[in-house]
C-alpha cells in the first residue's frame, strides 16, 4: 500500500514545500480508505491528539507510510519527512556549525591612535528535527531504525521531557530549546527485514504507542488496487485474489505485498485483457512482478516462473471448479426461492 502516491500533499504546487522544509498536507482523492484503515488511522489520532508519538510497525507494502502521511494531514500543520539513513549522526537531525562569520571593526577617531577589534563566530544552521520542534511541525520519520540508534537519541528528551537538548548552541544561551506544544512524531519501522536496520533503543520505543500492521483485508486490498492500478473491480479481484493465493503457498508469510497487486493492475490497464491464464500480457506480468529467485538454481521457497505458473494454474482451476458449482446448484435455488 506505500506505492499509493502520498497524496495526501497538497493540491497547489505552491503547498509542496515551504520556506523551513515542510511540506503541507491536505486530503487527497487518491488515498483509498476502508473500515480497517480508518480503525488504524482513528486510533493514531487519538494518541496524537493526546501528546504521544505513534509508531507504525509492520512488514514491507503494508501501507505505513501512506497511512502516516493521510493521518498527519489529520493534524492540520506543516510535516517534515525524514528517511532513516545509517549515515545520520545527530547533527544530521538537529543542525550543525555550518560556517564563521568574522568582524573587525577599524576605530581612528583620533589621527594618533589606531583601534582595532574583531570578533569571530561560528554560525549555526537548524536541521529538520529542530525546526520541527521549534515551530511545531509533524516530524514522519520513515524507517527510522535504518539510522544508528545514537543518531535518535534527541528524541529521548523530545518525547518525555518536552526539550531539545543542542550542545552546539551551549555557549550562546540556547543550549535546550522548548519544544512547542503542536510538535507532533509518526515513526514508522519495518521489524522483519533483517538487512540495513538496526535494532531501536528500548527507551525510544517506550516514549511511543507502537501500532502493529499486517496486511489489509481482502475487500481493502480490492479497493486499493482497482484506484491505484485503474482497473475494474472484478479485474482487480482476480489480481488480489492471486497474489493473495500465492502469499499463502510462499514459505514468506509477508510476500507478494500488495504493491505486487498494484502493479500488476497498472500493466493490465495498460494493455488491456482479463486476469485470466489466456491472457499472455497477465501470465507474463505475473512471472515478472512475482517471480522473486533464480530460474536456473532456485531455493527453497523461492518464486520462479515455474511457481508463478503452477500457480496459475492452480488459480485458474479453482476459479472454474467454482463457476461449475455455481452453475449446477443455480436453478435448483432460483426454484427454492420460488
Amino acid at each position: 500500500m506505500s506505492a499509493i502516491a502520498l497524496a495526501s500533499l497538497g493540491q497547489d504546487a505552491e503547498d509542496f514545500s515551504e520556506d523551513d522544509g515542510s511540506i503541507a498536507l491536505g486530503p487527497s482523492d487518491a488515498f483509498v480508505s476502508s473500515p480497517a484503515v480508518q480503525e488504524l488511522a482513528s486510533r493514531a489520532l487519538a494518541y496524537l491528539e493526546a501528546g504521544y508519538a505513534v509508531h507504525f510497525s509492520g512488514p514491507a507494502g503494508s501501507g505505513k507510510t501512506t497511512l502516516a502521511f493521510h493521518v498527519a494531514a489529520q493534524l492540520g500543520r506543516p510535516s517534515i519527512l525524514l528517511h532513516g539513513d545509517h549515515e545520520f549522526g545527530s547533527s544530521d537531525l538537529i543542525g550543525r556549525e555550518s560556517g564563521y562569520r568574522r568582524s573587525r571593526v577599524v576605530d581612528n577617531y583620533i589621527s594618533s591612535v589606531v583601534k582595532l577589534q574583531e570578533e569571530g563566530r561560528a554560525l549555526w544552521t537548524d536541521n529538520r528535527i529542530t525546526t520541527a520542534c521549534r515551530l511545531g511541525h509533524t516530524i514522519i520519520y520513515d524507517e527510522f531504525n535504518r539510522s544508528k540508534p545514537e543518531a535518535n537519541n534527541p528524541f529521548l528528551s523530545i518525547l518525555s521531557e518536552g526539550v531539545l537538548n543542542v550542545p552546539g548552541l551551549h555557549g550562546r544561551g540556547e543550549g535546550y530549546i522548548k519544544v512547542h506544544p503542536h510538535f507532533r512524531a509518526i515513526f514508522t519501522s519495518n521489524p522483519v527485514e533483517y538487512a540495513g536496520v538496526y535494532r531501536a533503543q528500548d527507551a525510544l520505543l517506550d516514549r511511543m504507542i507502537t501500532l502493529y500492521f499486517d496486511h489489509y483485508d481482502r475487500e481493502t486490498e480490492v479497493a486499493i488496487a482497482a484506484k491505484k492500478g485503474g482497473v475494474d473491480q472484478a479485474r482487480a479481484e482476480k489480481v488480489v485474489d492471486f497474489v493473495r493465493l500465492c502469499r499463502l503457498q510462499g514459505s514468506d508469510p509477508h510476500y507478494p505485498t500488495l504493491r505486487a497487486s498494484i502493479a500488476i493492475a497498472r500493466v493490465l490497464a495498460a494493455r488491456g485483457g482479463e486476469a485470466s491464464l489466456s491472457n499472455p500480457v497477465f501470465r507474463w506480468a505475473c512471472r515478472d512482478i512475482l517471480g522473486r529467485g533464480s530460474q536456473s538454481s532456485p531455493k527453497p521457497g523461492d518464486f520462479t516462473s515455474d511457481t508463478v505458473d503452477e500457480l496459475l494454474l492452480q488459480f485458474e482451476l479453482e476459479a472454474l471448479e467454482r463457476a461449475q458449482r455455481m452453475h449446477a446448484h443455480g436453478p435448483a435455488n432460483q426454484t427454492a426461492c420460488f
